[in-house]
């Protein structure tokens, strides 16, 4: 991944990047319409090129906490819910080339040994680091057919557990452990744990070390729980050009830059 070199993002017409012409009045007209709604901004990246930004005033909340009407600008941060999770896996994988985390087959339980009383049951301590990334734990786990609003939803009842990591670890068993993808928000909690432990820094700082700074996304934000831990699955707040960033470089197979720095643009 090459630095980004703090520049901002080269512009490019809606015609030259191969789009229809008046591609602005089409979405102000798909907005009128109400074929679209509730936007409060939209960020177009093609070939490293900025095609289309625009912004919008509405409401916004925090992961539900109310924030009121929000003019939106270039500068501000969004929720992106649970694609958290697919920046968690990015991480993951930063701390692996690292050294810093085990790998997917390691045992999960030797990077939790403060919960030695539930690795005693041999069904659970089959687990793998693998099953986290998966989503293939097998327990009982759902945050789908139930309102996040519900206390009975698996993850809003794992953000209000004292120990969000015993919670997780100790949900039923309701089938083999990798036989089956289960969404599971908790999963990607104990990954985060996992990647926190291994670099003995925060979740944030290792984000902004390893990802987010190399490729100028500048402030982000992870909110956490009543405890003070990331919420991994769902948490984290950023600008829609950032998300753009992280999305044009995995267009690029984890580089950054690649089409400025073959047109010469880049420092």
């Amino acid at each position: 991944m090459t630095s980004a070199t703090g520049h901002d993002w080269l512009t490019i017409s809606p015609s030259e990047a191969g789009f229809t012409s008046g591609l602005d009045r089409l979405l102000e007209t798909a907005i009128t319409e109400n074929r679209v709604w509730n936007l409060h901004g939209v960020v177009v990246v093609r070939n490293g090129r900025l095609v289309l930004e625009r912004y919008f005033e509405g409401n916004d909340n925090a992961r539900g906490h109310p924030l009121g009407n929000v003019a939106f600008t270039a500068d501000t941060l969004h929720d992106v819910r649970s694609v958290s999770k697919s920046i968690i896996g990015l991480l993951y994988g930063l701390a692996l080339a690292d050294g810093k985390v085990p790998p997917p087959g390691a045992p999960l339980f030797a990077s939790f040994r403060e919960y030695a009383d539930l690795a005693a049951d041999p069904a659970r301590n089959r687990w793998t680091i693998g099953n986290l990334l998966t989503m293939t734990m097998g327990t009982d786990w759902d945050e789908v057919s139930v309102s996040y609003t519900d206390p009975s939803n698996s993850e809003t009842a794992m953000d209000l557990a004292p120990d969000r990591y015993r919670f997780v670890l100790g949900q039923p068993l309701v089938m083999e452990p990798g036989k089956r993808w289960m969404y599971n928000g908790g999963a990607v909690a104990l990954l985060a744990r996992i990647i926190a432990k291994g670099t003995s820094t925060t979740l944030d700082a290792f984000s902004h070390e390893t990802l987010f700074d190399p490729l100028g996304i500048g402030p982000t934000e992870w909110l956490t729980d009543y405890g003070g831990a990331p919420i991994a699955a769902s948490g984290l707040r950023m600008t829609p050009r950032g998300l753009a960033r992280i999305g044009s470089m995995m267009l690029n197979t984890g580089m950054w830059g690649v089409a400025e720095c073959r047109a010469g643009t880049m420092d």
